[in-house]
């Protein structure tokens, strides 16, 4: 009875001390009443350092309360009351972190597989860059709660030109007609946003910019060849994926580069061969900097509320020779169907001679520092990694995409809110997400090591929150081990048809 007693008591103590329950327009005395009727648990993490995510110091000795699957108080440890009936996590010498976000994410589909890699890794919610059947399917199973998974922000259906290097389930459109019915069918397939690709011809991207405004959907994607950076920026578009053409607007040669590409025309029979000249005029182009011309673009992208993804993980594998990753040990937790086609596909674009080897390694270090020029003149950077390109995997290499942004520049604290913070206020929830707040969503990572004195501490997880539900590590090491079985039973990631790979390792 008394442990009843101390439950009600401690619910009772909800009511007075959700003030930021109230600011998050959560009433707290009818959130602790339902939570006691439906028999939520209460979950405390107690003695822990709180990085809440925010601009504000470490919070040493704090607990947060978690009730359902909402924060519901966070302060000091001596100012929790009595709580017999709460779980209580001990957080003494650890360091709790929001949720992470992978903001450019491939194969949620893959549901035996993916799901519980990114969970294991600290990933709880996910910007799936391409939809299709299967993972809209995965999406909606998510939303009712039949799956254990990140949340799912979804992308349209791929949109490019009627040249294009990929091939179904991609959405080629040849005029503006054509470009809007596009965007009205992302619509009625409940997509989150549109995306956009490299072939897509000016007026069809005015048309999808038209329409996206029409309906209250944002776009982001690649950079469209057609048009200068800063013109689809002006019309709306949110996010530019792995730095594609960002070395050329920021060069002294930009003009010159922009209008080779300008006269080159798409080779429908061989679509590759265009894409091959931006990438190489881009790498070209980060030889010759021009901070000028940089902060001209930067500001510009500011203006426009443009961010920058610059996915370092998947430019990493591509900018090494073909079989630089074959024995990575994280290796174990893909499907060999999988791991065929990235040592077939990878061949196409990776370096071979130690001339082109060097190249690629001098245009990788070019894109940390225009990277962290980026973010120095004030350009949002997003955390992302393209997984399921060529040994980018789900969960992990986020790690080594913030790794990869600390290197740029940025701060470990900066690093870690371009995942959390910053992710959520680039989707429209900063409000519910990305900070350690009362009347946020319980999606949370304790670490065993400070993140702000190590990037790297992101690796060291004792224990991950989603939505609410706490998996321990023993709950951690166990997704990983059911995810290294279901990848190499046959037919691995059955909800999967098909691999989308795209032939270039970037999509």
């Amino acid at each position: 009875m008394r442990v009843e007693a101390n439950r009600r008591e401690f619910l009772r103590w909800l009511t007075t001390a959700g003030a930021g329950l109230a600011a998050a327009g959560v009433a707290p005395a009818l959130f602790a009443q339902e939570a006691a009727a439906a028999g939520t648990g209460v979950v405390v993490v107690s003695g822990v350092t709180v990085v809440d995510g925010t601009d504000h110091p470490a919070r040493p000795n704090s607990a947060v309360v978690l009730v359902g699957d909402r924060i519901a108080w966070v302060g000091p440890v001596a100012d929790l009351p009595r709580c017999g009936g709460a779980r209580v996590v001990d957080g003494r010498g650890r360091f709790l972190v929001p949720g992470l976000w992978d903001m450019h994410a491939h194969g949620i589909d893959y549901e035996d597989i993916w799901p519980p890699l990114f969970l294991a890794n600290g990933v709880t919610g996910i910007r799936e860059m391409q939809g299709y059947d299967e993972n809209r399917a995965t999406r909606d199973k998510i939303a009712r709660g039949e799956l254990l998974a990140p949340r799912v922000v979804l992308a349209s259906s791929i949109i490019d030109g009627p040249v294009s290097l990929l091939g179904p389930p991609v959405t080629k459109v040849a005029n503006a007609e054509e470009a809007r019915a596009a965007v009205r069918t992302a619509v009625a397939q409940r997509s989150d946003f549109v995306k956009v690709y490299f072939y897509l011809p000016k007026d069809a991207f005015a048309a999808i910019a038209d329409e996206c405004r029409r309906h209250g959907l944002p776009f982001a994607g690649h950079w469209p060849y057609r048009l200068r950076p800063l013109d689809a920026a002006r019309a709306g578009q949110r996010s530019f994926e792995h730095n594609f053409g960002l070395s050329i607007a920021t060069s002294s040669r930009r003009d010159e580069f922009f209008a080779r590409l300008d006269a080159t025309p798409f080779d429908p029979k061989a679509p590759r061969d265009f894409f091959n000249l931006a990438r190489e005029l881009d790498r070209e182009a980060a030889q010759a900097y021009d901070p000028v011309a940089a902060a001209r673009h930067f500001a510009g992208l500011n203006a426009c509320g443009s961010w920058l993804s610059p996915t370092f993980a998947v430019n990493r594998v591509i900018s090494r020779p073909a079989g630089a990753f074959a024995q990575d040990p994280r290796n174990k937790y893909v499907p060999q169907e999988v791991l065929d086609l990235w040592a077939d596909r990878l061949t196409l674009f990776t370096p071979v001679t130690p001339e082109q080897i060097d190249q690629q390694e001098r245009y990788f270090q070019a894109q940390l520092r225009l990277t962290g020029e980026a973010h120095r003149a004030g350009v949002g950077i997003l955390g992302g990694t393209d997984c399921q390109n060529p040994y980018v995997y789900p969960g992990f290499s986020l790690h080594d995409e913030l790794d990869f942004l600390v290197e740029a520049g940025l701060s470990p604290r900066r690093a870690l809110q371009s995942v959390t913070r910053d992710a959520a206020a680039f989707l429209g929830r900063a409000g519910t997400a990305g900070t350690i707040t009362p009347g946020k969503v319980a999606d949370l990572v304790l670490l065993d090591a400070d993140p702000l004195a190590d990037i790297r501490a992101v690796r060291r997880i004792d224990t991950v929150v989603t939505g609410g539900r706490v998996l321990g590590r023993a709950a951690l090491d166990k997704l990983l081990a059911d995810a290294e079985a279901a990848a190499n039973r046959p037919a691995a990631g059955a909800n999967a048809r098909s691999v989308r790979l795209p032939v270039h390792g970037c999509c």
